[in-house]
């Protein structure tokens, strides 16, 4: 099978509405009056993201769902993406089921796939996504405030867990690691939250490197510190609760476990309702961790609000 028709057979489908879309050098998109473009851009290269035994239709859904968790993130709403793949060789059976994982995150969030690249070569994929957000309502990382509070979605550290059986540093029952490999392998992107948040998060990010590590990115935006609570933290795992896990193992996975691809935020103490009605519309779960501070540090606290020494590092691919 050549490239071209590769893409004819797996990848090209009718523009819905870009201008123009895949079949010439540029796609074509004209953006709708009172909105401003959101762009992101995120690379997944065999045996630094992602296993070689995990299913094409899960990694399908992980390229892109990285991507949509960035567009999440700034409260955008999806609209376009383009795909750049390098293969070893053009294996039918793939790539029926990456394009299948890949559409069915596409088609559920109305995001189209218009143009792209397809090579030989090691196993990698580059996507690019584009979404929408109303002029001037974009949630960044530079708006937390002292005395915000601070919250996390969903579940924390489950990736990180599977990681760990994979090293062989710890030995799950099936059941808990079939749920926290799955958590790694099909993260699901907090789109219709990050929207829900607009007007109500002063600042925002998605934990793709480890919940400390995009703090991080917020809190030197901001120019403010932050006090977590680890013991509310430690309780994030969504697999916690199916064996006992110990606590130093939790707290290394929640807190710099990466790959969760949950969003954190700040926002207002009387804002509280609002988050949590945001965050019941959209099926979702958010949990306060703790607070922004004036000072430039980040102090994390047990709980009898006493310091906890424990270092945590986040995942940096030069490190």
């Amino acid at each position: 099978m050549g490239e071209f028709d590769l893409i004819e057979r797996f990848f090209k489908r009718p523009p819905q509405r870009a201008d123009v879309g895949i079949g010439d050098d540029c796609a074509v998109w004209s953006p709708r009056a009172g909105y401003q473009l959101a762009f992101s851009a995120d690379m997944l290269v065999e045996g630094r993201h992602f296993l070689s035994t995990v299913a094409p239709h899960h990694l399908g859904h992980k390229a892109l769902a990285v991507n949509l968790s960035d567009l999440a993130a700034c409260g955008a709403v999806p609209q376009a993406f383009l795909l750049s793949l390098s293969l070893p060789h053009a294996d039918v059976h793939w790539l029926s089921g990456f394009t299948e994982g890949l559409f069915q995150l596409a088609d559920a969030h109305a995001c189209e796939l218009i143009g792209g690249d397809t090579t030989q070569g090691p196993l990698n994929i580059a996507i690019t996504v584009m979404g929408e957000v109303p002029q001037g309502q974009s949630i960044l990382r530079s708006g937390a405030l002292a005395g915000d509070d601070l919250y996390v979605s969903g579940h924390l550290g489950d990736a990180r867990l599977a990681l760990e059986a994979f090293r062989g540093t710890v030995s799950l029952p099936q059941a808990v690691l079939d749920a926290a490999r799955l958590r790694m392998e099909c993260p699901t992107p907090r789109v219709s939250l990050g929207q829900s948040l607009r007007g109500i998060a002063h600042a925002m990010a998605d934990v793709s490197d480890g919940l400390l590590g995009d703090l991080g990115h917020i809190l030197k935006a901001s120019q403010v510190g932050a006090e977590i609570d680890t013991h509310i933290a430690a309780t994030l795992m969504q697999t916690a609760d199916q064996w006992s896990c110990p606590l130093n193992l939790a707290m290394t996975c929640v807190m710099s476990g990466g790959d969760d691809y949950e969003l954190i935020f700040t926002a207002p103490v009387a804002s509280s309702e609002q988050v949590h009605a945001a965050a019941h519309a959209c099926g979702t779960r958010v949990t306060r961790i703790g607070r922004i501070t004036p000072t430039r540090t980040l102090s994390l606290l047990d709980a009898k609000g006493q310091a906890v020494t424990t270092a945590f590092r986040s995942f940096d691919h030069f490190a």
